[in-house]
């Protein structure tokens, strides 16, 4: 028999307002249990909201709370059934810390979501607290708590894509808050239908309000941007201009190295395979300095670099027109002057960059827009990053609405 002061230790060891501990026992192997019920004597009938206190019946069930120490606990609680007055029907009392049909408390849902978020499903599970399904069970409702506001205040926003499996063609779209670095959309596919759905469940008031949309040079985003967005400028990314100058030079750099491959195979004479070998000696190894900026490369890098613009008068032209641009991005400080650079930029790089010239043409508004705003991708790298992060650890997780889930309440989730 428990005394009343170990009781009142327990039920405030316990703290759950409003719920005092009756009785206390442990079992080896399971855990320990705690019979608890109601402080008070009355209810609310939740068809008339009048009180009643007519005790009807007890009703005892158990559920799973927070574990204390190593042991695990289970509360056995007394749900007492009211018979309201006024309607003359009965009504089991609300307990506040449980949700209805769970068999767990609500902040050991909410510490155990913590923990997935953290984690992954199948290495929390395994801890034995709860299963599998339960966890899978609590990430639904708190998506329902957490996901359903609109992201009212959004003026900055950036669409982006992740690739779902590496190398195989499928991408989801994500949507960000610039201005908080937060995820606060992400779809399975991406496709103009699915994303304009999600942007037009936001509402007219609040797609009025943006202002700026980053995107990549995908038509699709921009396309959405003007019918969904009136009042929003199109940023396009410039870490996606220079992929695409990147692109274009690391294939001139593959070109020159298999034609020299096959000049030296042709070779009639050692005195000109062994100058055709000097030139491939100068090409090989040479992507990372010649795509890398050239102020990030060590004193060795720099001499490779030096290398192997002497061995190609092209690649040289190139790397030294891609390092220009850079620099018009990064200097360049209202539309009017980044736009008379990168026009010159233009003329000089018609012979050499003629994909990306007609790339930059199709987007010039929207990359000239980049040097009044000046945004970037790094929100959106390092938002992807996490999600890559999270994708790889998602194993546990049965479908995309689940992954889609813990994306979202990486970001959303108030523990």
């Amino acid at each position: 028999m428990r005394t009343k002061k170990e009781i009142k230790f327990l039920t405030k060891l316990l703290n759950i307002e409003g719920i005092k501990v009756i009785s206390h026992r442990q079992h080896e192997g399971i855990g320990i249990i705690l019979q608890v019920e109601g402080i008070g004597k009355e209810s609310n009938c939740p068809r008339c909201g009048k009180k009643s206190h007519r005790l009807h019946q007890n009703h005892r069930t158990s559920v799973k709370d927070l574990p204390w120490g190593e042991n695990f606990v289970f509360l056995e609680i007394n749900r007492r059934q009211f018979k309201c007055e006024k309607c003359v029907k009965p009504f089991s009392e609300e307990l506040e810390f449980v949700r209805k049909r769970r068999t767990y408390t609500k902040r050991l849902g909410r510490a155990i979501i913590q923990e997935v978020l953290e984690n992954d499903i199948h290495s929390v599970a395994k801890k034995g607290v709860v299963t599998t399904e339960e966890i899978e069970r609590m990430l639904k409702d708190a998506s329902k708590e957490y996901l359903k506001a609109k992201p009212s205040e959004v003026k900055r926003l950036g669409i982006d894509e992740i690739a779902v499996i590496k190398g195989k063609g499928n991408y989801c779209a994500v949507l960000i808050d610039l201005e908080k670095s937060k995820l606060i959309g992400i779809m399975d596919r991406r496709k103009q239908e699915e994303i304009r759905e999600v942007l037009l469940g936001w509402g007219k008031e609040i797609l009025e309000q943006i202002e700026e949309v980053s995107i990549d040079l995908w038509k699709g985003y921009r396309n959405l941007v003007r019918d969904l967005m009136p009042n929003a400028q199109v940023v396009a990314d410039r870490f996606h201009v220079m992929a695409q100058i990147n692109k274009e030079l690391d294939a001139q750099r593959k070109r020159e190295k298999r034609q020299v491959e096959d000049l030296i195979k042709k070779a009639e004479s050692s005195e000109e395979k062994a100058d055709q070998e000097k030139i491939l000696e100068g090409l090989k190894k040479s992507k990372y300095v010649l795509l890398k900026n050239e102020s990030d490369i060590n004193e060795e890098q720099k001499a490779k670099l030096l290398q192997v613009k002497d061995v190609s008068s092209t690649l040289k032209s190139m790397q030294e027109l891609k390092e220009k641009i850079r620099r018009i991005f990064e200097q360049s400080n209202n539309w009017l002057v980044g736009l008379l650079k990168l026009g010159r930029w233009l003329l000089e790089a018609k012979k050499y960059f003629p994909d990306s010239q007609n790339t930059i043409i199709g987007w010039l508004d929207e990359i000239i827009a980049y040097f009044d705003y000046k945004t970037t991708s790094g929100v959106v790298e390092g938002i992807n990053n996490k999600l890559k992060l999270i994708k790889r650890s998602a194993y546990g997780f049965r479908n995309f609405e689940n992954f889609r889930v813990r994306c979202l309440l990486t970001w959303q989730f108030d523990c």
